[in-house]
């Protein structure tokens, strides 16, 4: 495991977790989609809690479509004994075919790490799957998740520190979410049938309700209404604003994503040569 300093990686990066713009308000920013009662927009449209008991999860989505953005959320954990439970966050299409951008937080026994679980979906085609761990608790305090689409890349971001980047290898035959806009979704369900040590330990209904929490939900988009994006029929920002569209890791970046796989990665589909024995996903062996 890494040595002492690496643990001072929050509190030197904690300036990159401070969100760039005006946090949305809820009320008129989100939808809540189903839970009957159990979602909840809290102090005035700041904060969002989402609740799951044995009868129900909930969950709620953006109200605005996205085709490529820069999309943060702080969100704060299920504490305690979370084992069963997932929160997933995560961008989707509609469609029999869609695309999705996916983190998922693997709830565990009191004391053991979380799981975070990352996938990427283009056409329906998923298992891209990356997990790690995190290096803090993160159902003390509210912590940042940003993802960042643009035509060139997927990048997945936990406190400004990039853990996982998917780029965009059409040129070698690799679907990558380009046309189908997407919103975010959110959801707190019980999955103890897999969740937590692959179904091995069951969801413990004594500690219900379980609860996530929501703040600061930024969306930095082309947002799509219409048929028609807000940056142009070519989807292309031109403000200076938008950053995002054309961002990619520079070797800082690169160096810390490197230090979080190396250090907190425990599952890498890209390694997982029992699992593809007709060789490895195309993307896996792209050195570009």
């Amino acid at each position: 495991m890494a040595s002492s300093t690496v643990f001072l990686l929050p509190l030197l990066f904690a300036a990159a977790s401070l969100l760039s713009s005006s946090a949305a308000n809820f009320h008129q920013s989100t939808d809540i989609t189903w839970g009957d009662g159990r979602a909840q927009i809290l102090n005035n449209g700041d904060l969002l809690s989402l609740s799951l008991d044995r009868a129900s999860g909930s969950g709620f989505r953006s109200r605005n479509e996205y085709l490529y953005g820069k999309i943060d959320m702080q969100i704060k954990l299920v504490p305690g004994n979370s084992a069963g439970t997932v929160t997933a966050y995560y961008l989707r299409s509609e469609g029999s075919a869609w695309d999705e951008i996916d983190f998922e937080f693997l709830g565990n026994l009191s004391g053991d790490p979380y799981t975070v679980h990352t996938n990427v979906f283009s056409q329906g085609k998923g298992n891209r799957e990356q997990q790690f761990h995190l290096w803090f608790d993160p159902t003390a305090d509210f912590h940042t998740y940003s993802i960042l689409w643009n035509p060139q890349r997927i990048v997945f971001y936990v406190d400004g520190t990039p853990i996982r980047e998917f780029k965009n290898h059409e040129s070698i035959g690799v679907a990558f979410p380009k046309n189908q806009p997407m919103r975010l979704q959110s959801s707190l369900w019980n999955a103890d049938d897999w969740a937590t040590r692959g179904g091995l330990v069951k969801t413990d209904w004594t500690q219900a309700p379980f609860t996530a929490s929501y703040r600061n939900f930024n969306e930095n988009a082309c947002i799509w209404s219409s048929g028609q994006s807000s940056c142009g029929s070519n989807s292309s920002p031109t403000s200076d604003h938008k950053s995002w569209f054309s961002q990619e890791l520079d070797s800082d970046s690169q160096g810390k994503m490197n230090w979080v796989q190396k250090n907190y990665m425990i599952y890498n589909y890209c390694t997982d040569v029992k699992r593809f024995p007709q060789g490895l996903p195309p993307e896996c062996n792209a050195t570009a």
